[in-house]
């Protein structure tokens, strides 16, 4: 049987087909990896595959999933933590398993917020920008210390433990909020307050929560009026969390003292493709970029080559599993029967 990967990335593709190979290649099945993103205008391309591995921009919806059934499709084994380009209650009504992968290395997205938090605040792209073009003027570069201030950790999971365990590193005080106190957190000194709180006091805010309805518009227009002026806020987590044009308006008015954003609530195609010669007609998004405050990346938080060898080993084996009739924590239709 030909296994259909979409979407994968060239510097992925040797991790992928390396894990594949391992893990399904002695079952007498192959691995075919193509670059194109799954789509509506792509969903034909997986005729005859029962298995289809997707990326996390997949557009996955009832239209995409009516297709992939159609065709024989019986396993998405999505090659991502998040799970919300999925239409979960189609697919489960089309009869079809759904797996994704439910951790990876945390210390790759935590270290990668932190990139954009020092970045931020020692205006890296701005000094960079300039000595390209031989200008090694300071002014306008001035950063703070973040020694001695509070780092705001929303979502205290294992990658925004791992985050705060960098923060308790650099010497800040540290303020969280959760559903649940992480016990680990608790032993690095962090409080545990409500959202509110947090944003007042602290000088970093990170974003490690999951997009659910709960959780749409976290840092939504009210949320960013709490904050301060001076503070820095990152999100690498999923862009939905921040009502984006409440982020702008803020901006526009001359707060805060830089955001790093690794996610973007519209990123969908546009994220993970070359626009560079394209008009963008996303007004929200040009207009963001432009601030000299703000640095964007496109959702490679996760990016490592130790995090994608673990994404492609567990879909790997979530593909082992379908096929020997298993179902593991990763299911995520049909879901597990309760304990």
């Amino acid at each position: 049987m030909e296994i259909l990967a979409f979407g994968v990335q060239y510097d992925e593709k040797p991790l992928l087909e390396e894990a594949f190979a391992a893990t399904v290649g002695p079952l007498g099945h192959e691995l075919r990896c193509l670059d194109v993103n799954l789509d509506a205008d792509t969903a034909a391309l997986a005729l005859g595959h029962e298995v289809v591995v997707s990326p996390v921009n997949a557009e996955l919806d009832r239209q995409v999933l009516q297709t992939l059934a159609v065709g024989g499709t019986g396993l998405i084994a999505q090659r991502s933590t998040g799970f919300n380009n999925i239409d979960l209650p189609v697919a489960e009504r089309l009869g079809m398993t759904v797996a994704r992968v439910s951790a990876y290395s945390p210390y790759a997205v935590a270290e990668h917020a932190w990139a954009l938090a020092l970045a931020c605040n020692r205006r890296i792209a701005r000094a960079a920008r300039r000595t390209r073009d031989f200008d090694f003027r300071i002014s306008g570069l001035m950063g703070r210390d973040l020694h001695g201030r509070t780092a705001g950790v929303i979502g205290t999971g294992k990658i925004g433990a791992a985050f705060a365990r960098i923060a308790h590193g650099f010497g800040m005080k540290l303020l969280g909020w959760d559903v649940r106190e992480n016990p680990e957190c608790l032993e690095l000194g962090m409080a545990y307050v409500p959202t509110a709180e947090l944003l007042a006091r602290s000088d970093l805010i990170t974003l490690h929560v999951p997009l659910i309805p709960e959780t749409e518009h976290l840092i939504d227009a009210e949320a960013l009026r709490v904050m301060r002026d001076d503070a820095i806020l990152v999100n690498t987590s999923r862009g939905g969390l921040v009502d984006t044009a409440a982020l702008v308006a803020e901006l526009r008015a001359g707060r805060f003292a830089g955001v790093g954003l690794d996610v973007y609530e519209a990123e969908e195609g546009l994220f993970f493709l070359d626009k560079s010669l394209d008009f963008v007609e996303d007004d929200t998004l040009a207009r963001l970029v432009t601030f000299p405050n703000v640095l964007v990346t496109g959702h490679q938080a996760y990016y490592t080559s130790d995090a994608v060898g673990q994404i492609a080993h567990t879909t790997a084996s979530n593909v082992v599993d379908y096929l020997a009739g298993r179902r593991s924590e990763n299911v995520l239709v049909p879901r597990l029967p309760a304990p």
